[in-house]
């Protein structure tokens, strides 16, 4: 990243949350505005970019590219960076000990966050119905719904079916040259989108500090929030930079050339809308080999959830330990039986925003939780799901760059 992008950057953070602070209506509105068209202009090329990306990278595998291996590394870091992430926040959890909350802070639930509760309640799902989501059993709907998961599916199967019938035909051979050339033309667009990224800084900061200056801390749960949240902190800073080391990688310098991709993923909390910028970024920054980020990180954005991993199994033994009604005792072999399950569930968990909380939800009314405690939870949830959401994309680039570094060149 050169030094005067930086200090566009700084002064786009800046500027915005100057204006936020103001907290006049008016400007507020705006920038609402501003920072919702930015980001659906990143969500309209993210879903094409997530297809193409895994489409083309499965359809190289005729050209001597060793995917399958590729494959192979990535989905064990990822399970390996989940468990990791999950067991900090699980040992932050048993030093902390966050207390139950009184019944003042239940009652002082807003309405708005009640009715949000109950609408997110009315169609928990299971474990099996979360699974099943993820299968497509229609080529359309998933790109309707922005579905990543399901997405990944179909283009991998179309990309596995080109790379084994272009052997032999002309025609399927000129198809996967034209999907290449479409792939070109959406980084193209990538890149005017990342070019006008101070514009969209200015919006995020300034809806995030007209929030901040709003109120979203609620004292009694402050130990709850400090493990979340110090659970994030050491992951992307300890663990993750960690890992790369041992893999004989600089993580900060990673950290350094990936920031782009860390703040976009920061603001727009939703590591979907954030993936063009994220594999542009590896790509340019990093220089990873395209093939590798072009495949490594769409699949990354959908089943490398180390923030929301964290946050499932925290929420849970929180909401859990406060609802005597469910039954569950926490003790230290339940609390790893829920450590897997939230690992499982984290898998696969849409990239947008409010995904875990969701989850998370859906997973508490199955036990018979008490649910209005993720209403006291909901008022904060904008900041932690922020800083979920980088660490999942950090996450993303971590594994990117030790697969990468690993991976002779085709």
């Amino acid at each position: 990243m050169k030094f005067k992008q930086a200090i566009i950057w700084t002064l786009a953070l800046a500027l915005g949350a100057g204006l936020g602070c103001l907290n006049v209506g008016a400007l507020n509105g705006f920038m609402d505005f501003v920072a919702a068209a930015y980001t659906r202009c990143f969500q309209f090329v993210a879903v094409p970019t997530v297809a193409l990306a895994i489409l083309t990278a499965m359809a190289s595998l005729g050209e001597g590219k060793n995917m399958g291996r590729v494959f192979a590394k990535t989905l064990s870091l990822t399970v390996f960076t989940s468990f990791l992430a999950a067991l900090v926040g699980l040992g932050l959890y048993l030093v902390v000990q966050p207390g139950s909350l009184s019944p003042d802070a239940l009652a002082s639930v807003s309405d708005a966050a009640k009715g949000t509760v109950a609408k997110m309640a009315e169609t928990p799902d299971t474990l099996y119905g979360h699974i099943l989501n993820a299968i497509p059993n229609n080529l359309v709907n998933p790109f309707l719904t922005g579905n990543v998961l399901p997405i990944v599916f179909i283009a991998a199967g179309l990309g596995l079916a080109i790379a084994v019938l272009g052997k032999t035909s002309e025609n399927v051979r000129a198809l996967h040259r034209a999907l290449c050339g479409l792939q070109e033309v959406f980084f193209g667009m990538i890149k005017g989108l990342i070019w006008a990224l101070p514009v969209g800084i200015v919006a995020f900061a300034a809806q995030l500090a007209a929030q901040m200056s709003a109120g979203v801390v609620v004292g009694s749960i402050g130990k709850y929030v400090l493990v979340v949240l110090g659970g994030n902190v050491i992951q992307v800073f300890v663990v993750l930079p960690l890992l790369c080391f041992l893999r004989g990688i600089n993580g900060f310098k990673v950290m350094h050339q990936m920031t782009p991709a860390l703040l976009m993923a920061l603001f727009t909390k939703s590591s979907a809308a954030t993936l063009p910028v994220t594999v542009a970024t590896a790509e340019r920054n990093m220089k990873a080999k395209p093939w590798v980020a072009r495949f490594i990180l769409p699949l990354c954005c959908t089943i490398n959830m180390n923030g929301c991993a964290a946050f499932i199994l925290v929420t849970s033994l929180f909401v859990i330990q406060n609802s005597p009604e469910c039954g569950i005792a926490l003790t230290l072999p339940t609390m790893l039986v829920w450590c897997l399950v939230a690992v499982i569930c984290a898998t696969g968990n849409a990239g947008v925003p409010m995904g875990c909380y969701f989850l998370t939800l859906s997973l508490m009314a199955g036990v018979g939780g008490n649910l209005m405690i993720l209403g006291v939870i909901l008022p904060i949830y904008t900041i932690i799901d922020m800083i979920e959401t980088a660490e999942n994309v950090w996450s993303d680039c971590c594994i990117c760059a030790i697969v990468d570094k690993a991976t002779p060149e085709a």
